[in-house]
């Protein structure tokens, strides 16, 4: 048999001819037993439809949109997409076209050096944030005349370890040079910028007392007198999903997550743990404190609670009378003890 293959309007047909007569094939007149007649095939059957998706449609989630200003005085910017505090401080650097670098650190709805007020891993949705930016550079020298020097590090979570907190009465009050919001360059011309608090505490700690060292530090430019507190930001229904009670939760590792504020129990166990690493380490950090109580809360014993915070917390090295204690606290807290 001899078969010819030929396309047409985008389908193939396959005729079959008869047998060979005298060379040459009979067509299909001359040979109707014999012929297999033109078959074209039919096209391949159409696969089912896609069972349609379970559960509620998806919705894209707006934009969380926020104001900020330099806490100097500046007009007032509009960030948004960011997800940990150097994209935070990149986005404000963008707005008002400087660079990140000089970002300190910020503070929320005040344009004040407030500890209290200071932006951590949380901010709420109606927060207005003030971004702190370098000004004056001085060194100080300190000779230690007891182990403490009387200070509190935090660090910005962008590299910047600056002073939270100064005990009246100590080495450093006694150094009127010396302020809150201060943050500490170098030590001994040894520059300290990317170490964390806790690693800046160490350091100065070590410090030997009767030797004088120097510190450098920058502090924040200072604020206009004619700028006025901001409590809140301005209305805008553009991105915002607002219950009253969320806040947008960064972290250093992952994307953030907005997320209802901390119950009553949460509050307080967090501000007891970060009372502890303020008195065992010379540090204070809400964010790190937040974590800690995330890891222990739902633990049935310490061993538990110091393997869940070692998975997550591994790069501290907490002693172990230190997370004893915060043990202890935190079952106090959850015992209404506290």
């Amino acid at each position: 048999l001899l078969s010819v293959s030929f396309s047409h309007t985008g389908y193939r047909k396959k005729c079959f001819w008869g047998p060979m007569q005298n060379g040459e094939a009979m067509s299909p007149q001359d040979s109707k037993s014999q012929n297999q007649g033109c078959m074209e095939p039919t096209a391949p059957p159409l696969p089912p439809p896609s069972p349609p998706p379970s559960g509620p449609p998806e919705y894209p989630r707006p934009r969380l949109i926020f104001h900020t200003q330099l806490a100097h005085g500046s007009p007032t910017g509009r960030i948004h997409g960011f997800t940990n505090v150097k994209e935070l401080y990149a986005k404000i650097a963008e707005v008002f076209h400087i660079s990140p670098s000089e970002i300190l650190f910020c503070t929320l709805n005040s344009h004040k050096v407030d500890m209290q007020k200071l932006l951590g891993g949380q901010i709420g949705l109606e927060d207005f944030i003030f971004a702190h930016v370098r000004g004056e550079t001085k060194e100080v020298e300190v000779t230690k005349t007891e182990d403490a020097l009387g200070l509190t590090i935090t660090d910005n979570g962008a590299g910047y370890a600056f002073i939270k907190r100064i005990k009246e009465g100590s080495t450093i009050d006694r150094l009127k040079t010396v302020c809150v919001g201060d943050h500490i360059e170098a030590i001994n011309d040894q520059s300290i910028v990317g170490c964390r608090h806790y690693e800046v505490a160490k350091m100065l700690k070590e410090q030997p007392r009767g030797i004088p060292f120097t510190l450098r530090l920058v502090g924040p430019k200072k604020a206009f007198d004619m700028i006025g507190m901001r409590t809140r930001a301005p209305k805008s229904n553009e991105g915002k999903m607002v219950n009253g009670r969320e806040t947008l939760r960064l972290r250093s590792k992952g994307a953030a997550t907005v997320q209802e504020v901390q119950n009553e129990f949460e509050e307080q166990a967090t501000k007891k743990v970060d009372d502890l690493l303020e008195s065992y380490m010379g540090i204070r950090d809400l964010e790190l404190a937040t974590t800690i109580v995330e890891a222990g809360k739902d633990k049935k014993n310490p061993d538990d609670f110091a393997e869940a915070l070692d998975s997550v917390l591994g790069d501290f090295a907490f002693p172990d009378v230190f997370l004893f204690d915060v043990w202890g606290a935190i079952g106090d807290v959850k015992n209404g003890r506290i």
